[in-house]
């Protein structure tokens, strides 16, 4: 089952990519992300010095330095497709990428046992999130990956992730001034929503597993290989993925070009079976017995396995201006195409009074071409490092984003002593041309229709806060807290059943991430 926030990591934001550093949010774990997140698919990594770094990635090895820094690299692997949130009745077994960025170094054992012989040579990262929005979502994630050198010019990394989800998720349907009754995906049971309240279906619930491994290469001094494997799997989701690129470096490194490409394959088998699109939701009332309903359940799906083609180009260049910073430039474009539904999203129908008639299951198209254009900077001070962003996402929906990110980390004792970073994000989206917060009676209804929100119009804002130190022993801990805040936005019903109903709601969500280093 496809799930859940990057605009920098809360687990509900839109469908940005993942071009963010380690310390940023799993952009899967809410449900109630925007699009940005919901169908972001490549993620850039990058390799700056320490004199840069604001969180340690464990996908690259380190670069020579030049002039006190390192070129940042820029699209040096890609991570295959975050997904949307859907509901789903029973517990599942799913995956996601997750970020972290706490660096565990293990030393080296003399000892002859088989566990010590399998982590000889690896830098471990380890990392454990909560997450929870506001009477929706919440999530629980753990994180452990490693990097191992090969030798002077290559290494490999892998990684796995494990997380956790509970909660209400959104159907798509509008509020109504009385109570409302939704059958459960599966057809086996229904659930009801009290008068004014959004519809959310409280019984989701998903646990999915992400593996990941990746190999690079320094092939002479100013070239740079690498290539990737992703597998996820979840209740109803499975997704695959391969992905490749090559770094040159020219004028001693003070300037990186790199290309990167991926390619995903998702297959989706929804719950109870795929929805027919624009078919209406068969509900047990409307109907004079359980054969009756269930032909008319039956003749509203599909059957057999949805699957989802993807595939993404990256162009970047790294330039170091000065000293103390540098800059970099992303294009990405990405192509996906076959089952790009959410098979547990729906549109109310409503009559000429405000009031719901029935539920029609959302239809999007099968095709989707997306471009992005992303530019970075990164500052040293003597006591610090800040970075800073801008990016701007369109595709052939109709949707477009603007997100500006920055990140101040101060030292108090330098780089060995304790620190504390500050995270702002900004992001604005303009939905799709094929969003609708529901349909009138009577009204033709266009090939492609949605109500989710998370397509739709939205500001998010993201606030955090970072604080990590060295122990006594030389052991290392790291805390992070961050507060992100979504706002949809739509135009006002004058339908007379809609006043004074929510048909936008605010979200709200907390991320709490602890990284325990052991040196």
């Amino acid at each position: 089952m496809q799930l859940m926030p990057a605009s920098l990591s809360p687990a509900s934001q839109p469908n940005e990519p993942v071009n963010h550093v380690a310390d940023e949010v799993n952009p899967r774990l809410t449900q109630a992300k925007p699009d940005d997140y919901v169908s972001s698919s490549t993620a850039s990594t990058s390799s700056t010095s320490s004199t840069f770094s604001t969180s340690s990635t464990s996908s690259t090895s380190p670069a020579p330095h030049r002039h006190g820094i390192t070129a940042a690299i820029c699209l040096s692997s890609l991570a295959m497709i975050s997904f949307d949130a859907s509901a789903t009745e029973t517990p599942a077994v799913g995956a996601a990428d997750a970020v972290n960025d706490a660096l565990i170094q293990v030393p080296d054992s003399d000892d002859g046992s088989l566990l010590a012989r399998l982590i000889d040579g690896w830098a471990i990262d380890a990392a454990l999130l909560w997450y929870r929005e506001d009477a929706r979502v919440q999530a629980i994630e753990g994180v452990v990956s490693g990097t191992k050198a090969l030798s002077d010019s290559e290494s490999i990394n892998a990684k796995i992730v494990l997380d956790s989800l509970s909660g209400a998720s959104a159907s798509g349907a509008v509020a109504q001034q009385s109570a409302q009754t939704f059958t459960r995906p599966s057809g086996k049971g229904e659930y009801q929503v009290a008068a004014g309240d959004t519809p959310l279906d409280d019984t989701f619930q998903d646990t999915r597993l992400s593996l990941s491994g990746g190999w690079q290469k320094t092939l002479d001094t100013a070239t740079k290989v690498n290539a990737g494997v992703y597998g996820s799997k979840e209740f109803d989701y499975l997704s695959l993925g391969v992905n490749g690129g090559i770094e040159w470096g020219f004028f001693k490194d003070n300037t990186t070009l790199s290309l990167s490409g991926a390619l995903g394959y998702d297959l989706f088998d929804a719950v109870g079976g795929r929805p027919v699109p624009l078919s209406a939701m068969a509900i047990r009332k409307d109907f004079a017995d359980e054969e009756a309903f269930w032909q008319a359940f039956d003749s509203s799906r599909e059957r057999g396995v949805g699957d989802k083609r993807i595939g993404e180009l990256m162009l970047g260049v790294t330039q170091i201006l000065t000293k103390s910073t540098l800059v970099q430039f992303n294009y990405g474009l990405g192509y996906s195409s076959g089952y790009l539904n959410d098979p547990y999203k729906l549109v109310s129908v409503l009559d000429s009074g405000g009031n719901a008639s029935h539920y029609l299951y959302e239809s999007r198209p099968d095709s989707r071409l997306k471009q992005s254009a992303f530019v970075l900077g990164k500052t040293a001070f003597r006591q610090g490092v800040a970075e800073y962003s801008y990016r701007f996402t369109l595709d052939d929906w109709g949707l477009d984003s603007h997100t500006l990110e920055g990140r101040y980390r101060h030292y108090f004792a330098g780089k060995m002593g304790p620190y504390v970073q500050l995270h702002l994000r900004a992001y604005r989206q303009q939905g799709v041309d094929f969003f609708t917060p529901y349909l009138l009676q009577g009204e033709p209804v266009a090939p492609h229709i949605s109500a989710d929100y998370r397509i739709g119009d939205m500001d998010t804002w993201t606030l955090g806060l970072k604080t990590g130190w060295r122990l006594k022993d030389g052991d290392e801990i790291a805390l992070r807290l961050e507060y992100y805040r979504q706002l949809p936005s739509g135009e006002a019903s004058s339908l007379d059943g809609l006043q004074g109903l929510d048909l936008y709601p605010e979200l709200n969500a907390a991320m709490l991430q602890l990284n325990y280093s052991w040196n």
